[in-house]
């Protein structure tokens, strides 16, 4: 379950700004950010001795005060849920992209990037491109992990590769602020 804490610049923090509804804040999104909290994110590896997603979540949070109401946030392990708050908890378990991928499939075809970010390969790796591959809109994906496992970021990899995405990765576990800001200031896909 997601956390109530509210980032400032989430969709959330608009909706309150502005008075206006979670629907309305979504007229300014421009990338959904599908974010991995399965639990290998646990895994204390990211700079400062923190956990990946910890880690990971500073970073989001950071995004979302520099963009704000530009970024909506999805986390996702076994299930996947829309985190309007902007501040993904650690849900532990496995890494379901399908679930995942399906979350953020009323996005697709609206000029809203998608970007996967992940340290590791899903439950199913042919489901998950089968799924992704539904996609009108490139999915780009950045791995989150440690240089030395390579099996997930090569599915991340091939799964941008499939949907016309971009691969990026991070220089070290659970940081992803560079690669996601480059996604936000790079052009739109069309509507």
């Amino acid at each position: 379950m997601a956390t109530t804490a509210i980032v400032k610049g989430s969709l959330a923090d608009i909706a309150q700004q502005n008075n206006r509804s979670l629907a309305e804040s979504w007229l300014d999104v421009q990338l959904l950010a599908i974010c991995d909290m399965s639990g290998s994110m646990a895994c204390d590896d990211a700079p400062g001795g923190k956990a990946r997603w910890q880690a990971a979540c500073e970073e989001l949070a950071a995004l979302q005060r520099q963009y704000p109401g530009k970024i909506a946030v999805i986390a996702f392990s076994g299930h996947a849920e829309l985190v309007p708050g902007g501040s993904p908890v650690l849900l532990g378990g496995d890494t379901d992209m399908v679930a995942a991928l399906q979350a953020a499939k009323p996005a697709d075809g609206l000029g809203i990037k998608i970007v996967l970010l992940s340290d590791g390969e899903p439950n199913d790796r042919e489901a998950t491109l089968a799924e992704a591959r539904k996609f009108k809109t490139p999915i780009e994906t950045v791995y989150i992990g440690p240089e030395r496992e390579s099996r997930g970021r090569e599915f991340l990899q091939e799964l941008a590769r499939k949907t016309g995405g971009s691969y990026q990765k991070t220089a070290q576990p659970g940081m992803l602020a560079q690669p996601v800001a480059a996604l936000l200031q790079a052009p739109s896909p069309s509507a």
